[in-house]
C-alpha cells in the first residue's frame, strides 16, 4: 500500500468534504438535508453537551473534533476516525474542538439494517450469526476510499434532481466501505436475523417505541426469543447498561427536552415520560445531571442566551 497516496487522498477529500459542508450549512446548528438520512453540523464555538436517541449511523468529522458517550464509556473521533454506531442508542455528543476561523463540520448519515445485510448477501462476508454481541458503538480508522464517497454524496446536494435516483447507490457504496473497515463485522452481526445483536436490536426499539410503559425484562426478553439471563448479560454487552438503566435514560432524556424545547413543567414531563411520582423523577433527574430538573433548564437557558 502506498501510505503517502493514501494520506494525499484523506487529506483531499476532507478539504472537499469540509467546503460542502460548509456551503450546505453554512449556519450554526444542525441541518437536515434533501438526503433524508444524512444531517449535517456547523458549530462554530463549543456547546452544550447534546442528547439524542442515535440511529444506527456512520458520524464523520471533516473539520475539528466530537465525543460520544454512552452511559460511562466516552469515544473521541476527528477527521482521521469516524464513529459507527449499529443500533439505537442514548448518546451524549460534545464538539471537543471548533471556533469563528475554524468551525467544527461534520456530518451523520443513518442506514438501515437490511441494506447492510443486503450487501453482506452481494459479498463474500460470512452471513453466520456470531455467538456473542458486540457494542453497539465504536470508532474505526477513515479510509479514502469512505471519504470519496461521501464527498459524492455530498456533491448530488447540488443536483437536487439526482437524489432519488444516485443517493441510495452512493449510500450503498458508503457503507460497503464501512463494512470493510475495522467495525465491519460488529455492524454486520445487527443484521443477521436470529443472532444475539439482532434480537437486542428488536428489544431496544421496543423500549424507544414504549418507553414510557412500564418494562417487564421476562416478557420483553420472551419477545425476543431470549431467556431472561441471557437477554441481559446480551443487552449489557451492546448497550454498556441494564434494560431498566436503558429506559431510565431514554425517559430523562425526552423529560429534558420537553422541559427545554416545549417549556412543559417537570411535573408534567415526569409524567408524560412515565414515572408516577414528580420525586423519583427529581431524584433520578438529579443523579443524572446533577441538577433538579427547573434548576438545570433554567442554567442551560442561561448559558444560552448569555
Amino acid at each position: 500500500m502506498n501510505y503517502e497516496n493514501e494520506s494525499t487522498r484523506i487529506e483531499e477529500a476532507l478539504q472537499q468534504l469540509a467546503l460542502l459542508i460548509r456551503r450546505h450549512a453554512p449556519s450554526n446548528g444542525t441541518t437536515q438535508t434533501a438526503v433524508p438520512s444524512l444531517t449535517l453540523m456547523h458549530a462554530a464555538q463549543l456547546s452544550e453537551p447534546i442528547e439524542s436517541v442515535y440511529k444506527p449511523s456512520i458520524c464523520v468529522v471533516a473539520q475539528g473534533a466530537k465525543s460520544a458517550a454512552l452511559a460511562d464509556e466516552h469515544y473521541r473521533y476527528d477527521p482521521l476516525t469516524y464513529l459507527v454506531i449499529s443500533v439505537e442508542l442514548p448518546i451524549i455528543s460534545k464538539i471537543l474542538a471548533a471556533s469563528p476561523e475554524k468551525p467544527h463540520l461534520s456530518l451523520r448519515l443513518s442506514f438501515d439494517s437490511d441494506v447492510i445485510l443486503d450487501i453482506v448477501k452481494e459479498t463474500s462476508h460470512s452471513t453466520s450469526a456470531p455467538s456473542k454481541a458486540s457494542r453497539g458503538i465504536a470508532v474505526s480508522r477513515t479510509s479514502p476510499a469512505l471519504l470519496e464517497a461521501l464527498v459524492r454524496l455530498m456533491k448530488l446536494l447540488d443536483e437536487p434532481e439526482d437524489i432519488s435516483i444516485l443517493s441510495p447507490l452512493v449510500i450503498r457504496e458508503i457503507l460497503y466501505r464501512v463494512l470493510q473497515g475495522e467495525q465491519g463485522a460488529q455492524i454486520h452481526q445487527f443484521a443477521i436475523i436470529g443472532s444475539q445483536a439482532h434480537n437486542i436490536a428488536q428489544a431496544i426499539q421496543q423500549i424507544n417505541r414504549e418507553f414510557a410503559r412500564p418494562l417487564v425484562i421476562d416478557q420483553l426478553a420472551k419477545s425476543v426469543n431470549m431467556s431472561t439471563s441471557a437477554f441481559h448479560k446480551h443487552f449489557k454487552r451492546v448497550t454498556e447498561m441494564s434494560p431498566l438503566q436503558y429506559q431510565k435514560t431514554v425517559r430523562l432524556q425526552e423529560a429534558r427536552r420537553l422541559m427545554l424545547t416545549e417549556t412543559v413543567q417537570a411535573s408534567d414531563a415526569a409524567f408524560r415520560v412515565g414515572y408516577e411520582s414528580p420525586s423519583q423523577f427529581s431524584r433520578e433527574y438529579a443523579r443524572i445531571y446533577g441538577r433538579p430538573p427547573m434548576l438545570d433548564i433554567q442554567a442551560i437557558l442561561s448559558s444560552i442566551t448569555n
